[in-house]
């Protein structure tokens, strides 16, 4: 008993440590800045979601070489200064763009400070989550967002919460927005033309079946679902059991480092044949990047904590839980071009 009241003390003594734990103004201001600029292009995303589609303009001239190599940023130049001249004409397609940004930024917010929280608890040194913005009509407005680990992890239990905190926070709030994302789905639009189809992953479809709401991949997409969906995605794509990934970490601290050498190379070769497959019956190269950022992950040795306590039966129930949420999240083809 009195140790454990020591590895609490210590643990309390590491969250108030003022030194080396606290950001700087500094700090602040860069992921501060980042945030807000994220804001900002999530919101002109989510417009972009819910305008209707704006008719083309006569495309540049292509008579010499400069023509063909001004075309691409011609060209995308104008289609954004016509989105922010629709939305200047149509200030209500700003509430939907608001609403993706607040939605798809609570996930990834909620993801990443319970990393940066889990941290502080065990008193392991770690910056403030870092936003990256994405450019004006790029899908979701962000790349996503992650926190800086810079200093060792003091035990297995320490990894096995800093790792599996953040997906599990970011789904929590992911699941209420699937919910409100499927509730308010309109009626399929009568024809559908070529373009991109979202899948819907196995949450989604339970829920629709729950909710008695039949899921049309006609149906105009709404800002809750959207965010609900890039979510889930980015929570399974965190939660692949390689390298420094989430669930790379909850694979170390549950398995040992042997077995997430073997595991998180098996999981490689899976998306990898995932990706190929994807390629033939979905027309979508998405699976390439996936395997592409799983190829890297592999390359990133993974630390071993200071101490190799056992995790406890808690713990264990967690990492279960975690498992059927990566099931939840984890669509095979995420994405089909039609």
């Amino acid at each position: 008993m009195a140790e454990n009241i020591r590895t609490m003390d210590s643990a309390i003594d590491a969250f108030l440590r003022p030194e080396g734990f606290y950001p700087t103004l500094r700090e602040w201001g860069l992921h501060g800045s980042l945030f807000i600029l994220t804001i900002l292009t999530t919101t002109i995303a989510g417009v972009m979601l819910v305008a209707p589609a704006l008719p083309e303009g006569t495309p540049p001239p292509l008579s010499s070489p400069l023509d063909y190599l001004l075309y691409v940023p011609i060209v995308y130049s104008r289609s954004v200064m016509d989105l922010f001249a629709y939305t200047a004409a149509n200030p209500s397609v700003l509430v939907g763009g608001a609403t993706f940004a607040a939605s798809l930024l609570a996930i990834l917010l909620s993801h990443e400070m319970w990393h940066y929280l889990a941290c502080r608890y065990y008193g392991v040194s770690a910056t403030l989550p870092f936003f990256i913005p994405a450019p004006p009509l790029f899908l979701a407005g962000t790349f996503g967002a992650f926190i800086k680990i810079r200093s060792s992890i003091p035990s297995r239990r320490a990894l096995f919460d800093i790792g599996l905190a953040g997906p599990l926070a970011g789904f929590a709030i992911a699941l209420p927005l699937s919910v409100i994302g499927i509730l308010t789905l309109q009626p399929p639009l009568v024809s559908a033309g070529s373009g991109i189809v979202f899948n819907d992953p196995l949450l989604f479809r339970l829920l629709a079946r729950v909710l008695h709401v039949p899921l049309d991949s006609n149906s105009p997409i709404n800002p809750y679902y959207m965010a609900a969906w890039i979510g889930l995605l980015v929570t399974s794509l965190n939660l692949m059991p390689v390298g420094q990934l989430d669930g790379g970490h909850g694979t170390f601290a549950v398995f040992g480092q042997h077995a997430h050498w073997v595991i998180g190379r098996v999981a490689f070769a899976t998306v990898v044949v995932l990706a190929v497959l994807g390629w033939f019956w979905h027309g979508s190269p998405s699976g390439f990047l996936y395997a592409m950022l799983l190829g890297i992950m592999l390359r990133v040795g993974h630390p071993q904590p200071r101490a190799t306590e056992p995790l406890g039966k808690v713990r264990m129930g967690i990492a279960v839980i975690t498992l059927l949420v990566f099931a939840l999240c984890f669509w095979p083809f995420p994405i089909t071009l039609t």
